[in-house]
């Protein structure tokens, strides 16, 4: 894929053409002059109903962290280069590219059918997960709300929840997160990936601020709510050597753990990265690059099992290292506290179903 010029506000700047899909388009052949060729435009975010089936994802991976998850959107406007859910949007027949960050799709009746879920009789709780894939305090959650609305079902039962957010955005349901928090019932997890705004803005252009998002540590921290933080992903080369300073100033904010993941390359997310790289870093790009096969075992991603979200080699010996020193350094514990479902509320037993309105 040639090398693309960027796009203010994008973390993609083109198409990636889709693995399922055998005609692709390459602008470079057509008929467009030089230009038009040249000139990136600015791609409104469109947003389209999703109607679902189900709300909670279940899933037996052995190196995924939780069990329940959900997902009330799919794409994200975030834009972030390095997006490991980049390649989800080809099975709907779209590009892991800009596609992915324009292409939106919102789960509006998510908490109806949550509420069903855990009113079933065989429900058994366990902690879900936001978000899993990608982030349910993305931009247009501001607007439509399904994440609230999910998170006012599951405080009405009292059933914990795990968010893992980049966005400030999450400090407007603190309410029902403090809610929770007294039956043990919720944690946050803020992903810090860099302090430099710089990096920040063309790596994650429509994500919160370094700054933004330590206030938003702050926050929960004041307020009673366990907090952390996840250093996800550190990317070799570029980030890497920010991981003290970003234990540093979580630890400052109020976190009580963190831990970190290296930057992972799947499927056509890597095309999407190189291409940023080379964007905005030519001057770092191979040594990125390098530092990444160092971390995989020559490879710029390792997809299996119990390795994909870890490294190998004395670079990753280097990163585990650091990070338990500045953890100890900090107090700062590797994993949140274990949450509670004892007082699990199934909601044909709550006696106000609006009571949720008074938070």
């Amino acid at each position: 894929m040639p090398l693309s010029l960027p796009i203010h506000g994008r973390g993609a700047s083109s198409e990636v053409p889709n693995r399922f899909e055998p005609i692709v388009f390459d602008p470079s052949s057509s008929q467009l002059d030089e230009e038009e060729l040249a000139a990136p435009s600015r791609p409104p975010t469109k947003v389209y109903v999703d109607h679902s089936k189900s709300a909670l994802s279940y899933n037996d991976s052995p190196d995924i962290p939780f069990e329940v998850s959900i997902n009330p959107y799919r794409g994200c406007e975030h834009g972030c280069a390095y997006c490991y859910a980049r390649p989800f949007h080809e099975y709907l027949g779209l590009s892991a590219g800009l596609e992915f960050e324009t292409t939106i799709f919102a789960k509006s009746n998510l908490p109806a059918l949550l509420t069903s879920e855990l009113a079933a009789p065989r429900y058994r709780p366990a902690t879900v997960t936001m978000s899993g894939i990608t982030d349910a305090y993305q931009p247009v959650e501001r607007a439509l709300r399904i994440t609230r609305g999910c998170l006012e079902v599951l405080a009405a039962a009292r059933h914990p929840v795990n968010i893992i957010t980049k966005s400030h955005l999450v400090t407007r349901d603190l309410d029902l997160l403090s809610h929770l928090a007294g039956f043990n019932a919720a944690r946050v997890d803020i992903s810090l990936t860099t302090l430099d705004p710089d990096i920040a803005r063309t790596m994650e252009p429509r994500a919160a601020s370094p700054a933004r998002r330590l206030a938003a540590i702050s926050a929960f921290a004041a307020a009673g709510v366990p907090v952390g933080v996840l250093c996800a992903p550190l990317v070799p080369g570029l980030t890497d050597h920010e991981l003290p300073g970003l234990l540093s100033a979580a630890a400052s904010a109020g976190a009580k753990w963190a831990n970190f993941i290296p930057l992972r390359l799947p499927g056509a997310t890597q095309a999407v990265f190189i291409d940023w790289l080379h964007q905005n870093y030519p001057d770092r790009a191979a040594k990125v690059l390098s530092r990444q096969r160092d971390l995989h075992d020559g490879r710029l991603n390792d997809p299996r099992f119990a390795h994909r979200f870890r490294g190998s080699g004395p670079f990753y010996e280097h990163l585990t290292q650091t990070i338990d020193l500045h953890r100890r350094k900090h107090n700062l514990a590797a994993h949140g506290p274990k949450l509670s479902a004892e007082h699990f509320l199934p909601p044909e037993r709550i006696k106000d179903p609006g009571q949720m309105r008074l938070f």
